[in-house]
């Protein structure tokens, strides 16, 4: 999993949250806690595919476009982090002269595109309008601590 994916999923929360749906980058990397750029970066990526646009000069930035009760993590996870749970490296070489070193790049690729398949699915059931609402909800305790698990 990697960075992008999580601001991206913050930053689209964050736009539904605002009653117009809208917020500069510096308003919205202050939030997600990282530096504008690599908002900006995210957001770009998101502008392409339809999910915000954009507002230049004063009073502009970032503005959801699409309905957050239809957008899932899963559609977030394709566009930003297909195929990161695939490691950079595996063991083993197909030329090699045993069945185990063989073969274990195919296995392991095998079980890494399952988890991801896995992931996706799992994914598919939360959409950004859900997770704006577990976060409506309240769903702190009176110490700032989660209250339970957030009900997907």
């Amino acid at each position: 999993m990697n960075s992008e994916f999580i601001i991206a999923v913050h930053s689209l929360v964050l736009l539904a949250h605002r009653e117009d749906g809208m917020a500069s980058s510096e308003e919205i990397a202050a939030n997600v806690c990282t530096h504008p750029a690599r908002v900006r970066k995210v957001l770009g990526c998101l502008r392409k595919l339809g999910y915000v646009s954009t507002r230049e000069g004063s009073g502009g930035g970032y503005r959801l476009t699409c309905n957050p009760t239809e957008v899932t993590l899963a559609d977030v996870y394709r566009a930003m982090s297909a195929g990161s749970l695939m490691p950079n490296w595996c063991s083993g070489d197909p030329e090699m002269d045993c069945m185990v070193g063989s073969s274990m790049q195919d296995v392991m690729n095998s079980v890494f595109c399952g988890a991801e398949k896995q992931l996706e699915a799992y994914f598919s059931n939360i959409t950004i309008g859900g997770m704006l609402s577990n976060i409506e909800q309240g769903q702190l305790d009176a110490a700032g601590g989660r209250a339970g698990p957030i009900i997907i």
